[in-house]
C-alpha cells in the first residue's frame, strides 16, 4: 500500500507540469491567494463575467494538490441542513442557500460537460445512513420531506449497497461524486487557456492596503490588484482576523485496489456517495476503475491551525479506517488496500462555510468548509468574484456572505479540549457500534460541543 500525502486521485490523474513561481512586479484587477477549488473557481467566475480582467492566481505549493485533490469527492447540496438553516436564517434565506447549492450540484457537472474535462462527474445522490442503534433517526431525519430529502427503511439502504452494518437512513437526489483531481487540474488547465496568469510555489509573505487598492507579497515577487481573495482552506487559521473563527483536524482515506466483484455482491452500481451517522463520520463511494474509497473523519486536531504532518499522513488512524472498511464490507477481507492518504480540514464551530470581508483591506477570505466543500467552493467562487468584481447579486446577497461571527476557544484551551472531545467521541461512537453503551464520562464530554452551540465535522 503507498501510504503518502497525496493519494490515489492524484497518482491516478497524474501532475500537470509545474508552473513557474511570481518574480518582480505585476499589476492585476483580482488577485487571488491559493490554487484549491475556491481560488480556482473565483478566478474563473471572475474572467466569465470580464474576459478582459487581470486576474493571477498565487499558490504556495502546486494547484490541486491540498484538499481540493485529495477529498472524496462529494458533490453535495444542503438539502439535510435545511432545518437548521431555516431556524438560524429564516424561511426565504434558507430557501434561497439551498437551491443555489442544488444548482450547484447539476452546475459542476454541466461545467465539466461544457469544458471537456473528464472529471468522472457521476451524479448518483448521497446515502446517509445509521451503523447502530443510537444513530437511528439521527442526521438528517429532520429534513425529510418525501422529495429532496426521502427516508429509506435498512432493506432500501441495503438495495443500494448491501453492507451488513447499514440500517435505516436518508436519500438526498442532488448528490453527485468526482474525482477531485482531475477536477482540480481541468480547473487549472481552462483557466491557463482563458488568460489567468497562475504562479506556483508563490506563499503569500504578507498583505497591505495600497492606493486604489491592496499588495500580496511573495518571497520574490509582489501583485498589486484592485481586490485580493484568500482561499487557503485550513490554513485560513493562521491569518491573526480569523484565528479564533475555526479548528482543524483531518480526515484520512483508504482505496482499494479493483474490485468488481466485491461491487456486483454488494450491489453498488448506482454511484451513490455513502455517509454514516456518526459525528466522526465515516465516508464512501465507490470509483469508475471499480475502486472503494473509504474515509473517516477522526484524524488529530492541529495545533496552532498548521495543517501539516500527521494531518497528512497517520500510520495508526489509516490502521482503523482499513479496519472499519473491512467491517462494513467483510468481503474486502483478504484484498489489497493500494493508497492511503489524508489532509486537513477546517471545521467551523457553525458547521457552515463563511465569506468575510477583511477590514481595512479591499479584500474576501472563504473558510470553514468542515469536509464539504467541492459543491460548495463553485458556488463560493461565483460568490467571491462578484464580490471581487462589486456586483451585488443573489449570490451575494446569502447568509454566508459576513455571517455574524462564532468564534472558538484560544490556544492552547482549543487543541487540548478538541482533543478530549475527540477521544470522547471516538469511544462512545466505537461502543455504540459494538452494541454496548458509552462509558458516562465519554458521553458526557462528547456531547459538550452540541451543549455549547458547536458543531463537529458531521
Amino acid at each position: 500500500m503507498l501510504h503518502d500525502a497525496h493519494g490515489y486521485w492524484i497518482a491516478n490523474a497524474g501532475s500537470p507540469e509545474v508552473l513557474p513561481a511570481l518574480e518582480g512586479e505585476h499589476g492585476a484587477d483580482v488577485v487571488v491567494v491559493g490554487g484549491g477549488y475556491t481560488g480556482l473557481w473565483t478566478a474563473w467566475h471572475v474572467l466569465a463575467a470580464e474576459p478582459d480582467a487581470d486576474v493571477v492566481v498565487l499558490e504556495g505549493r502546486r494547484c490541486g494538490h491540498g484538499p481540493s485533490g485529495r477529498n472524496g469527492g462529494f458533490v453535495s447540496s444542503v438539502d439535510l441542513s435545511l432545518p437548521s438553516l431555516r431556524s438560524d436564517y429564516g424561511d426565504a434565506a434558507a430557501r434561497d442557500w439551498a437551491a443555489a447549492a442544488r444548482e450547484t450540484v447539476d452546475a459542476v457537472g454541466a461545467w465539466c460537460e461544457a469544458e471537456g474535462v473528464d472529471a468522472a462527474y457521476r451524479r448518483g445522490g448521497e446515502l446517509c445512513v445509521s451503523t447502530a442503534p443510537a444513530q437511528d433517526g439521527g442526521v438528517g431525519h429532520d429534513a425529510v420531506d418525501g422529495q429532496r430529502v426521502l427516508a429509506v427503511s435498512a432493506a432500501e439502504a441495503r438495495a443500494r449497497c448491501a453492507s451488513p452494518v447499514f440500517r435505516s437512513g436518508v436519500f438526498v437526489p442532488a448528490g453527485a461524486t468526482v474525482d477531485p483531481a482531475r477536477l482540480a487540474f481541468g480547473l487549472r488547465e481552462r483557466l491557463l487557456a482563458k488568460g489567468a496568469r497562475i504562479f506556483e510555489g508563490s506563499r503569500a509573505t504578507g498583505m497591505r492596503p495600497v492606493p486604489a487598492g491592496v499588495a500580496v507579497q511573495t518571497a520574490s515577487g509582489r501583485v498589486r490588484a484592485r481586490t485580493a481573495v484568500l482561499a487557503v482552506n485550513a490554513s485560513t487559521g493562521m491569518l491573526a482576523p480569523l484565528r479564533n473563527r475555526l479548528t482543524v483536524s483531518s480526515s484520512h482515506i483508504v482505496c482499494t485496489e479493483p474490485v468488481p466483484d466485491v461491487l456486483e455482491e454488494l450491489g453498488w452500481d448506482g454511484g451513490e456517495a455513502i455517509s454514516d451517522g456518526r459525528a466522526l463520520l465515516h465516508y464512501m463511494r465507490t470509483t469508475r476503475d471499480h475502486r472503494i474509497v473509504f474515509g473517516w473523519a477522526g484524524g488529530r486536531m492541529a495545533a496552532g491551525s498548521r495543517p501539516r504532518g500527521r494531518m497528512e499522513v497517520d500510520h495508526r488512524v489509516v490502521a482503523q479506517v482499513r479496519a472499519d472498511l473491512v467491517r462494513f464490507f467483510p468481503q474486502l477481507e483478504g484484498r489489497r488496500m493500494a493508497h492511503a492518504w489524508g489532509g486537513p480540514i477546517d471545521v467551523s464551530p457553525t458547521h457552515r462555510p463563511a465569506i468575510v470581508g477583511l477590514r481595512g483591506l479591499p479584500a474576501w477570505v472563504a473558510f470553514g468548509y468542515t469536509g464539504n466543500g467541492v459543491a460548495p467552493a463553485h458556488l463560493f467562487g461565483r460568490t467571491l468574484a462578484a464580490l471581487s468584481l462589486d456586483r451585488r447579486d443573489a449570490v451575494t446577497r446569502l447568509p454566508f456572505v459576513d455571517p455574524p461571527p462564532r468564534s472558538v476557544p484560544p490556544e492552547p484551551l482549543r487543541i487540548a479540549g478538541a482533543a478530549v472531545i475527540r477521544r470522547a467521541l471516538i469511544r462512545k461512537e466505537a461502543a455504540e457500534e459494538a452494541g454496548r453503551r458509552a462509558d458516562p464520562v465519554s458521553a458526557g464530554v462528547a456531547a459538550l460541543p452540541g451543549l455549547l452551540g458547536l458543531h463537529i465535522v458531521r
